[in-house]
């Protein structure tokens, strides 16, 4: 006989909202905006209608070489320590810009970036908002 009843995991994680793909690459791309704090480039979210972040680190930049050799998925979450609560934590909490904690994670042996926000994003990053679409039909529903 098969139980129907549902398994309860205690370790449920918050939702998580899609935010982008980040891309390792060597090769230098147009409209690069470069992080001196990180020693990295990035090009091609704010035109990407996907999200994809292409990233192109310094010889001398000291993120973990995970970070520079293999693609991470990004999410925002509104709780970032329940986020990375239990998991094997890459990188710590931290703010790369006023208004915005990330904090990466390993997952099966790949990096996981959370986002979290301390107001609407495009207050953070005064461009057009991402993802249109998919809000434009949420707010419709």
């Amino acid at each position: 006989m098969i139980d129907s009843r549902r398994r309860v995991n205690s370790d449920v994680m918050p939702e998580l909202r899609y935010h982008h793909i980040g891309i390792p690459t060597d090769k230098a791309l147009p409209a690069e905006d470069y992080i001196p704090r990180y020693k990295l480039y990035a090009s091609g979210y704010l035109r990407s209608p996907y999200g994809v972040e292409w990233m192109r680190f310094d010889p001398d930049c000291t993120l973990p070489e995970l970070i520079k050799t293999v693609p991470h998925v990004a999410f925002v979450v509104d709780d970032i320590a329940a986020a990375i609560a239990g998991k094997e934590v890459l990188i710590r909490p931290n703010s790369p810009a006023e208004g915005i904690t990330v904090a990466f994670i390993v997952d099966n042996g790949a990096p996981i970036e959370f986002l979290q926000f301390d107001r609407p994003e495009c207050e953070v990053w005064p461009y057009d908002a991402k993802f249109r679409i998919a809000r434009a039909q949420r707010e419709r529903a």
